[in-house]
């Protein structure tokens, strides 16, 4: 099937991938704009993963202040090059995150920084629940596993669904805007603060 230059045109502008990824893309999934998304998607998340590894120095410290001064958020997001920061893609992304912290209200940055005594008693809870069910303890395992995995959407930012596109999490947010740039991008940190309460640090 022949890819039209205004089939390639309009990918482009949805993804921000090279024009040959495009035709590629589009060739492979014979015309069908959304199948090449996903097939875009999925290769700048592989490239994402190799690259996870790479030094992240530079970067921007981002804020957002949310209904008329009652909520705000600082957050640090760190990518490899002053270049790459000065770029309005990564400053749109910050600016992104900052928002999504002030609506979702995470705790903490990644699954690493959850204390593992909160993972304990939150383990603890869900056992508990299955107490005198009669299931084996492995099944019991695995649904607790089940539910943690939950209980990280909820409080740990990279795993929450962004609060403007509820199918894609923060973590692939970020992995998109590292197949853009081309280089690393982490989230360092971040404080969210709500008038009358004590601040929340991650």
């Amino acid at each position: 099937m022949a890819i039209t230059a205004e089939q390639v045109k309009s990918l482009r502008e949805k993804t921000g991938a090279g024009m040959m990824e495009c035709k590629a893309a589009l060739t492979e999934a014979n015309g069908n704009a959304d199948e090449a998304v996903t097939i875009l998607r999925k290769r700048g998340l592989a490239q994402a993963a190799k690259r996870a590894g790479r030094s992240t120095s530079q970067g921007l410290v981002g804020s957002y202040i949310h209904m008329g001064g009652k909520i705000g958020v600082l957050v640090e997001v760190n990518c490899e090059s002053d270049f790459v920061a000065r770029t309005e893609g990564f400053q749109t992304l910050v600016k992104e995150i900052a928002m999504h912290i002030a609506a979702a209200d995470p705790k903490y940055v990644r699954r690493e920084d959850v204390p593992a005594e909160l993972l304990e008693k939150e383990k603890a809870i869900y056992r508990a629940q299955f107490e005198g069910s009669g299931k084996p303890a492995p099944v019991i395992e695995k649904i607790v596993e089940g539910k943690l995995g939950s209980f990280y959407s909820q409080v740990v930012l990279v795993d929450q669904p962004s609060v403007r596109d509820q199918a894609v999490t923060v973590s692939q947010m970020v992995s998109q805007a590292i197949a853009k740039t081309g280089e690393n991008i982490a989230i360092a940190r971040f404080a969210r603060f709500k008038l009358g309460e004590s601040g929340e640090q991650a």
